[in-house]
């Protein structure tokens, strides 16, 4: 808690209506964060009210700011401007900072009898290297794409000294190498070939075709029709590459696309960069704690493109920019002429935003050790219930019963798209005698809760608080249970998985409505196997108790002991311990039977428990 609040709100309350920047400062009076404003009163007292609702950042930043001054400027626009130079004197610790540490790769031809092309991040070995190259992304897909082009091996067999060693490997086979490795390509035709592929890494793949041209037709003129064919290929491969190469959309020449992924505490943005209609490039950041998403690009924008000769004819973002038309405006000040800034949701457009998002998921992924579809569906399920952020640690529920018998209910964990199985708990069900799947829901949830409340929790599984609940069923479980976790001040989200006819997921319930996710494949996909998971775990221990010792049914075999009399004794002993130690005299009062009925029964469930 700040205990600078108080003076920060009555400082706050005489702040102007106009537009401006403002900046926060630390106790040492460093700024720590800066921020422009349509209306600074407004804007500058959502930090400091009362009960926020803020981000986790936010809430970090508003803890350490001792004070603020501020800036009024004529326009929004003019504080835009205002509030991007600031950024960019001070970097504030609070503000996206990119960092442009990205360095120089290379492109080697080894000095070797058989030479390799490879990429490298320095000069180190023997050999030629062309670059330096700005992009690693650029640079592995070119080598990539030679190596393929020109069926060049990628092994690590050593040549001439392995020939004839080995069988050919799988890439000979299915003709993305000339098989080297069974010593029937010379080493002047191999050097040859390593020409032409350097000639279609400096000039490109027109000019190589023509090369390449020229020697067929010569081949062909010398009778040479063994080598005229291989060159024949090899310009048909040159053409497919540059065909796979081409963007969706052609028009596209000169086009940015952003997306970004978040994670728990982490946030990535990856841009994808289309130039004369090919892929030119590939730029991820890491920008640290999330925040809102729109507000997240817009900061980066205003960043990355700050330098106007960066700047592109087109940029596709995947969500709508706060102030659109501000930050369209100021890029084209920027880059001196027109900028189209926009966000596509549908059709080609929409897809270039799919695999930029798949390329941040993808960044992302390795940063958290989970996969970029985990961490995709993740964020879909959190945007599709509309939560605070993607729900990391996930518990599910699940009432599992054969009639009053064997009352159970199972637990299970998700965390960061996976099962948790340490943390997963098995719940026999107690105070609900007859079959009710919303009073023992209700009494498992209050079971667990109360275990988190307690101070003196030590299992770890009960003493963290879910991002999300979901209970197996639909809106009757969640109004079930959503008003006692209220009671007990357990501000969780719940909703319900509603399966269709033939057992399969059908859609999430709330406690009114029903919300579609057949629609959102990764959320989906996620919901179907938590509901799967916790289904199969409550089953399995219902039918784990159950055939261990079925007493209820079992009681019943002893004549003048009926489905109710059994029944009555569950509610009276509701333990088998209790049980246990049911005189005969009790064991008779609770059912109403004889005492001679009654000894049958206590020798029963002294045998049987």
């Amino acid at each position: 808690m700040n205990e600078r609040l108080p003076y920060l709100r009555e400082k706050t309350s005489k702040l102007t209506l106009s537009p401006g920047v403002y900046r926060m400062r630390d106790k040492n009076n460093e700024i720590i964060y800066i921020g422009k404003a349509k209306n600074l009163r407004n804007r500058v007292t959502s930090y400091f009210r009362e009960n926020p609702d803020h981000t986790p950042k936010v809430a970090k930043m508003v803890s350490h700011v001792y004070d603020y001054d501020f800036i009024v400027t004529d326009s929004e626009y003019e504080a835009l401007v205002l509030e991007c130079s600031m950024i960019k004197q001070h970097m504030p610790k609070y503000n996206i900072l990119l960092k442009d540490d990205k360095g120089y790769s290379f492109i080697k031809i080894s000095d070797e009898e058989f030479p390799r092309i490879t990429a490298e991040m320095q000069k180190t070995g023997n050999g030629k290297f062309l670059g330096p190259y700005t992009s690693t992304f650029v640079t592995k897909q070119t080598v990539e794409e030679v190596n393929k082009v020109f069926s060049l091996p990628t092994c690590r067999r050593r040549f001439p000294a392995d020939f004839g060693k080995y069988r050919p490997c799988l890439n000979f086979h299915i003709k993305q190498c000339m098989g080297v490795c069974q010593g029937n390509i010379s080493a002047d035709e191999y050097r040859h070939i390593i020409e032409n592929a350097e000639i279609y890494i400096r000039n490109g793949s027109e000019a190589s075709v023509e090369t390449l041209t020229e020697q067929m037709n010569a081949a062909a003129e010398d009778l040479d029709f063994e080598l005229a064919a291989k060159l024949r290929d090899r310009i048909s491969a040159i053409k497919r590459a540059a065909d796979d190469q081409k963007i969706i959309n052609e028009d596209m020449r000169d086009t940015d696309i952003i997306a970004m992924a978040q994670n728990g505490e982490f946030s990535c943005i990856a841009v994808l960069m289309y130039r004369r209609g090919r892929l030119f490039d590939r730029m991820e950041f890491d920008l640290g704690t999330p925040d809102s998403e729109e507000s997240m690009l817009e900061d980066f924008i205003l960043q990355y493109y700050s330098d106007g000769e960066r700047i592109p004819r087109e940029i596709i973002t995947d969500e709508e920019l706060p102030d659109h038309d501000m930050v369209e405006r100021m890029l084209r000040e920027r880059r001196g002429s027109a900028v189209d800034l926009s966000s596509k949701k549908r059709g080609k457009g929409l897809r270039l935003i799919m695999m930029a998002k798949a390329n941040a998921e993808d960044s992302l992924a390795i940063k958290v050790g989970r996969t970029g579809k985990e961490i995709a569906a993740l964020e879909a399920l959190g945007k599709l219930l509309g939560l605070a952020g993607p729900p990391l640690y996930i518990e599910a529920y699940d009432i599992s019963n054969l009639g009053s018998s064997s009352m159970v209910a199972g637990m299970v964990v998700f965390e960061n798209g996976r099962p948790l199985k340490k943390a997963y708990k098995r719940f026999s069900i107690k105070e609900t005698k007859i079959q009710n799947d919303y009073a023992s829901m209700r009494e498992v949830l209050e079971r667990r809760f109360r275990r988190y409340k307690d101070d003196n929790e030590t299992d770890e599984g009960f003493a963290r608080i879910p991002d999300l609940i979901l209970l197996d069923g639909g809106k009757g479980q969640v109004n079930a249970v959503e008003p006692i976790l209220r009671e007990m001040g357990i501000d969780v989200p719940i909703f319900g998985m509603v399966k269709d006819g033939n057992h399969r997921t059908r859609a999430i319930a709330t406690s009114g409505s029903e919300i579609a996710i057949s629609g959102t494949r990764s959320a989906f996909m996620l919901v179907t196997r938590i509901q799967d998971e916790v289904h199969r775990f409550s089953i399995s221990y219902q039918r784990s108790k159950h055939g261990k010792g079925a007493v209820g049914s079992g009681l019943t075999k002893i004549k003048g002991i009926g489905e109710k009399k059994a029944q009555k004794l569950f509610m009276t002993f509701k333990t088998r311990e209790e049980f246990r130690k049911a005189s005969p005299e009790e064991i008779a009062k609770a059912a109403g039977i004889s005492l001679s009925l009654a000894e049958q029964v206590a020798e029963y469930v002294h045998n049987e428990l």
